[in-house]
C-alpha cells in the first residue's frame, strides 16, 4: 500500500466521525441553545470529531474491523453525548 492509498484509507475512516460531527453543529446552532458553554462552533466540531473518532477507534479494536453497525451506533451515541455535555443538557 502506496502512501497514497493509507491517506484514502485514513480519511474514509474519518469521514463518518466528521459528516455526524458537521450535522450535530450544524443543528446545535439550528436549534439555538441560549445555555450552550462558552465554546465556538468549530470548537464543537473538533471535539465532536475527536470524540467520534475515539468511538470508531474502540470499535475496531472490540469488534475487530470497521464499517459494523455497531461501531456506527457507538459513535452516534459518542457524538451526541459529547454534545449533550457541550449544550449543557444537563442543566436543562
Amino acid at each position: 500500500m502506496g502512501p497514497l492509498d493509507l491517506f484514502y484509507h485514513l480519511l474514509g475512516f474519518a469521514a463518518p466521525a466528521a459528516a455526524v460531527a458537521a450535522w450535530l453543529v450544524l443543528m446545535g446552532l439550528l436549534m439555538g441553545r441560549q445555555n450552550s458553554l462558552a465554546v465556538p462552533w468549530y470548537g464543537k466540531f473538533a471535539i465532536n470529531f475527536m470524540v467520534g473518532l475515539m468511538a470508531l477507534g474502540l470499535s475496531v479494536l472490540v469488534l475487530g474491523r470497521d464499517g459494523k453497525m455497531a461501531g456506527y451506533g457507538f459513535l452516534l451515541v459518542a457524538c451526541a453525548s459529547s454534545q449533550w455535555f457541550l449544550s449543557r443538557g444537563w442543566r436543562a
